[in-house]
């Protein structure tokens, strides 16, 4: 599709809301019941009816962009409903068409009549394949290159390990911000328009890996994996494609992929890299029933809020405790001017916000609940390392980052949280006390509970944290760490009381330093966590480590903690690698995405065969309990690795998709999609966004807005979470998006 298709909606620079009003935080869907106009059809081509292509109507004529798109059955025909009254521009795009002209209507009754044509050559069609199809078609380093050896060597960086680890490093560090295999990442032509002095790809990709936003940590990246040989990688591709190589075509949508209705909503601004959204409590989805939908704009420091039953998007300023000049941005100035935004600071201190959100969540009193930052790196307070708490006393996290926050809807207030804990991703058990806990700050969990906090307003009395501490030893207790390290190796820190450590060596007769491992302690794990899931079955949090190859931690709290606090390590087995996501089923089988390897998952403990010895630090235990589903896609060029990322994944329990209860969904971040897996059978469901190209989601949420509704009453939600929003189809000035998936009976449902 050309830039020119896209409807664009000029904004003033530097205005973040989208209309100029006094927003309501919380609409009864009662008050404003759900539109019901409709446009139906069929879907003519040169041959006949065309199955499984998409039919798409957007308009301006509401407070802010909105989109309809759905597929058309065997027969081509479709039914685009829920549309509110406006006038539409409605047209197809299809895997091997190309995109029609759109004709200018209202929803009406009557039939109409849509024309397809079909691509002239293979070049047209391949304009609107995923970033994954596209990616395919780069080589990665060959396997004779690893283990690296560095610039005077083989050129791989020494601690590229193998084939496989390189892959990792490429879709958790790029594919991390943004879509491969994008059109901005596939060619370089913009490149060589700006820096015409450049004349070669590689030379070109030396440049681009160190521009803009994040030209400070691209090129970092490149060197980890070894700029030299990686250039070649990356310069061969492209090179490729602009020599006219193509990739395969996917697949046109079958079956129940034809029964997916998308609605989507511009909110933010052209600048907005919103992390995630929420909708709805993961363990009720019924709160909130359509209400405003959240997303954290990490850029911007702000709470991005749609409307979706008035169609109104605005974002408000998440505060911070300090003064915003002292609460530093942990996005560094562009090291080379931006292509886009030159060498303005898009994400830096004021004017821009530094609480720098992450993905929110809702409680069941509808607020909602992320993680923030409330000050700088300065000193926290003092009864964080007090050693009158029974925390501290235990282990003293790092705390320099994130914390924790709440917006109440009702009072339109911010709360601010300190939680003497570094904070990433955030989640609430179902217990009693509606604990809310966090991963982040090192080797660890903490966790807010929130009753304690209610009814107290006291940070310190709501405030908890564990280490993860293995019984490595197998004396049923663990080791009191002390905040002592005796040594560390391969990812474990060996903590213990340094002056009973030092009686036990005297008494023995041995030296003071004893080699790790040391049998008689036992190990706590330095291994970072980048998710968080609390088990609705026991008092057990999951979490998953990237370090490679990819580990699962489990904690158990006890009923002390954090004396009771025990952990064990799982080691993603191969040929899987890089977990990211975790979430689990209302049984307590974990599912976790593995971005790298591009499998789905699952862990359940209840398999694990007793064991006689301790537990391992290695994570060696329990292999029995994996089972790995690769998904479906293109592979990278010589490998059996799949071209898509999947930056984290969710399991609905509620059946909120209409797949069933407790189904694992994979977010296809590099392939426009969420990915359905039906784990008894092994078969994939791909709900596909096919405009605006580049649909890039960190997560998604599930909520019913009314039970008694069917398929009208419930909806899965995502939204376009890339780094470079610019990125997108339509270049630019495109806004980010909110996403609507609703699975009808069959494709003529209104």
């Amino acid at each position: 599709m050309t830039t020119s298709r896209l409807i664009q909606f000029v904004v003033a620079p530097g205005v973040l809301v989208a209309v100029a009003c006094t927003p309501t935080e919380t609409v009864p869907t009662a008050q404003f019941p759900a539109p019901e106009g409709y446009i139906g059809g069929v879907v003519q081509g040169t041959q006949g009816p065309e199955a499984g292509v998409w039919v798409i109507a957007e308009t301006g004529d509401l407070p802010t962009k909105f989109v309809k798109i759905v597929v058309t059955d065997d027969e081509g025909r479709f039914m685009l409903p829920e549309l509110p009254d406006a006038s539409y521009a409605v047209w197809v795009r299809g895997y091997g068409l190309v995109d029609s002209e759109p004709l200018e209507m209202r929803p009406t009754a009557e039939p109409v009549t849509l024309q397809a044509t079909n691509a002239a050559t293979p070049e047209e069609a391949a304009k609107v394949y995923p970033g994954d199809y596209w990616l395919s078609l780069m080589a990665p380093p060959d396997e004779s290159l690893f283990p690296g050896t560095g610039d005077d060597g083989n050129g791989m960086g020494t601690r590229m390990l193998s084939q496989a680890h390189w892959l990792d490093s490429l879709k958790s560090d790029c594919n991390f911000c943004h879509q491969l295999g994008s059109r901005q990442t596939r060619t370089v032509d913009h490149v060589f328009e700006a820096k015409p002095e450049l004349t070669t790809h590689k030379e070109a990709w030396e440049w681009r890996l160190g521009t803009g936003v994040r030209g400070n940590q691209m090129y970092n990246v490149l060197r980890i994996q070894g700029m030299d040989a990686s250039l070649d990688v990356y310069a061969d591709w492209t090179e490729r494609i602009a020599a006219g190589e193509l990739p395969q075509a996917p697949p046109r949508p079958q079956g129940m992929e034809r029964n997916l209705v998308l609605t989507l909503w511009d909110v933010g601004s052209d600048k907005t890299f919103m992390h995630d959204l929420v909708s709805t409590d993961k363990n009720n989805p019924g709160i909130n029933p359509g209400g405003p939908i959240y997303a954290a704009s990490s850029g911007h420091g702000q709470l991005v809020v749609l409307d979706p039953v008035q169609n109104v998007s605005y974002a408000r300023n998440i505060p911070t405790r300090e003064p915003r000049s002292e609460v530093p941005s942990r996005f560094p100035p562009p090291m080379r001017p931006s292509f886009f935004w030159g060498d303005e600071h898009i994400w830096g201190n004021p004017p821009y916000n530094p609480s720098d959100p992450h993905n929110p969540m809702i409680d069941s009193k509808g607020r909602v609940w992320l993680t923030s930052k409330i000050r700088g790196a300065r000193r926290p307070p003092a009864w964080c390392s007090d050693p009158e708490n029974k925390y501290a006393a235990w282990w003293t996290p790092r705390s320099g980052g994130r914390h924790a926050s709440f917006f109440d809807p009702v009072t339109r207030k911010f709360t601010l949280i300190e939680t003497c804990f570094s904070t990433h991703h955030l989640q609430f058990d179902n217990d009693a006390n509606e604990t809310v806990y966090f991963n982040g700050g090192g080797a660890g969990f903490s966790w807010v509970d929130t009753k304690v906090f209610d009814e107290t307003g006291d940070e310190q009395q709501a405030v908890g944290w564990c280490p993860l501490v293995v019984d490595t030893n197998g004396d049923g207790a663990i080791t009191k760490p002390w905040n002592v390290a005796v040594a560390s190796a391969g990812g474990y820190t060996y903590r213990v009381d340094a002056v009973r450590a030092q009686e036990e060596r005297a008494a023995a007769g041995e030296a003071e330093t004893t080699p790790l491992p040391d049998p008689r302690y036992d190990t706590q794990l330095s291994y970072g966590l980048y998710s968080v899931i609390p088990s609705p079955v026991d008092d057990s949090l999951w979490g998953a480590s990237q370090t490679y190859p990819g580990y699962i931690i489990r904690l158990m709290r006890g009923e002390d903690p954090p004396t009771s606090c025990r952990s064990q390590i799982f080691r993603v087995p191969e040929p899987g690698f890089d977990p990211r996501g975790i979430d689990i089923t209302s049984d307590g089988v974990v599912w976790t995405a593995l971005a790298g390897s591009s499998h789905l998952a699952s862990l359940d403990v209840r398999k694990c065969e007793p064991r006689d010895e301790p537990d391992s630090p290695d994570g060696s235990q329990c292999p029995e309990g994996w089972t790995l589903h690769r998904t479906e896609g293109p592979r990278m060029k010589g490998s059996e690795v799949p071209a898509d990322f999947h930056y984290y994944n969710w399991v609905d329990q509620h059946d909120v998709g209409g797949f069933g209860e407790n189904t694992p969904i994979a977010t296809g971040s590099n392939s426009d999609s969420l990915l359905v897996l039906d784990p008894d059978t092994g078969e994939w469901t791909t709900l596909r966004v096919p405009y605006p190209l580049g649909f890039f989601s960190r997560g998604l949420d599930g909520r019913i807005d009314d039970p008694d509704a069917g398929w009208k009453g419930r909806a899965l939600w995502a939204n376009y979470g890339t780094n470079y929003i610019w990125h997108t189809e339509g270049g630019k000035g495109t806004r980010g998006k909110f996403v609507k998936f609703q699975i009808r009976p069959d494709p003529l449902a209104r």
